[in-house]
């Protein structure tokens, strides 16, 4: 965490915000009880040294701290609530082609793996996704970016996986550095070569695991574009055995360690992160009790993605309510993808696991702020409106906190602070 410097210049004050959230920082990813515990502040106000927090809680303390303090901007709430900047921590943004037909094929009683098998699903998007550049990706990628920060999400992790080839892998994952630099909201990339098999690699299985540990990870970890390594470990995808040597490789390539895991069957993907230490295990849809028990005694944090299972039309969801009673640091995320689940709103992530997991508007809270920060290893400097941490927030079209999972279906986020600056809403063209 950075620490504002000694004497810093307040630069943004926001005053009258009938509830702060303030989301205090924790030693290690917030269970059970903590995840209630969003630190919340009434007729708060916050104060703002460049790109860090200087204070936050009741306005007469923070105003109090304003000395004679020239040219800083002062933004009325207008008796709004003000939460930390939403965090991400699984989407796949980077891609070519549109897949509405299928979700029409869904509708009319197709499942998932038959229209994979069929030759849709990742596959599909991969054929539109290696016919184009870097440049051309980032292009289509930039408004489902914009889309998300304008619905509150400040920080958000970026896959690849729709290119299933060296130079395509390498020119999604260019994409998000590019797109990295130039808007106004920070990506955590992570590569994920292995999210399928290619159709030229089917009945080669081994040459393609070679080619994602011996040439892929090389490449991604010389031109340094990737934080983490993510694998699709899901019976017909990568087996745990394959998954193990893949991710071996990317620990010693210097990348960090994600899994998608336990999604359409229980094949002991959430046992194999913990044995990992993996920063998360992602979807969890049919997760064992073994797994259960073995993320509630690891730091691996849960990340569940309660859009999948609505987009996809599931009948069963993760046991998101037995999996925080059971001590689990679970957090949220979109899965905003090209096909399983299009959607960029996180706030449409909380209303879902409101209804399908009973979670509380506090639980949602910490799950869509820190305990997603701590998935993508960034605890400590988002996620919480403390001093020294990002100045990233957001000012909601809500009265009361509990509006978040309530409140569905429309943008609620009023205006969008990412690094001391209003970066969407109200007042902001784009």
């Amino acid at each position: 965490m950075a620490e504002p410097a000694p004497g810093a210049v307040p630069t943004l004050v926001i005053t009258g915000i009938r509830e702060l959230v303030t989301v205090p920082p924790t030693p290690a990813p917030r269970r059970r009880e903590a995840l209630r515990q969003i630190g919340l502040v009434k007729d708060a106000a916050v104060l703002i040294s460049g790109d860090r927090i200087l204070a936050a809680g009741p306005e007469r303390d923070v105003l109090a701290r304003l000395g004679g303090a020239a040219d800083m901007v002062q933004i009325d709430a207008g008796g709004r609530v003000v939460s930390p900047g939403l965090v991400d921590a699984h989407t796949h943004p980077i891609y070519g082609g549109n897949r509405a037909g299928e979700f029409e094929d869904r509708t009319a009683g197709k499942t998932y793996q038959e229209i994979a098998a069929a030759g849709g699903g990742i596959r599909a998007t991969v054929r539109h996704t290696r016919a184009l550049s870097h440049t051309d990706l980032a292009a289509l990628a930039r408004p489902r970016l914009l889309r998300m920060l304008a619905h509150g999400t400040t920080t958000a992790e970026a896959k690849s996986g729709y290119g299933l080839s060296t130079e395509s892998e390498l020119e999604q994952l260019r994409a998000i550095r590019d797109l990295n630099r130039s808007l106004p909201l920070d990506l955590v990339p992570t590569f994920l070569g292995a999210h399928e098999v290619p159709d030229e690699f089917r009945g080669k299985r081994e040459e393609y695991i070679d080619l994602v540990t011996h040439e892929m990870l090389p490449q991604v970890a010389s031109e340094k574009l990737a934080v983490f390594s993510d694998v699709f470990c899901e019976t017909g995808v990568y087996t745990l055995e394959e998954t193990r040597r893949i991710q071996e490789a990317a620990r010693a390539a210097g990348l960090g360690i994600k899994l998608h895991a336990d999604e359409l069957e229980s094949t002991g993907g959430a046992e194999l992160a913990c044995e990992l230490g993996a920063a998360s295990a992602d979807h969890l849809i049919r997760v064992s009790e073994a797994g259960i028990r073995g993320l509630r005694e690891s730091n691996t944090v849960a990340v569940l993605l309660p859009g999948t299972s609505f987009s996809l039309g599931a009948r069963h969801f993760a046991p998101g309510r037995g999996m925080v009673d059971a001590g689990l640091a679970v957090a949220l995320a979109t899965d905003c993808n090209a096909g399983s689940c299009n959607c960029e709103s996180l706030t449409m992530a909380a209303a879902l696991a409101a209804q399908y997991y009973r979670f509380s508007a506090a639980e949602c809270w910490c799950a869509l702020t820190a305990n997603a920060a701590w998935a993508l290893g960034r605890a400590g400097d988002i996620g919480s409106l403390a001093p020294g941490y990002r100045a990233d927030l957001v000012i909601w079209e809500m009265e009361d906190h509990r509006e978040l999972p309530f409140h569905f279906g429309v943008n609620l986020a009023h205006r969008v602070v990412k690094n001391g600056v209003v970066v969407a809403g109200a007042g902001v063209d784009r």
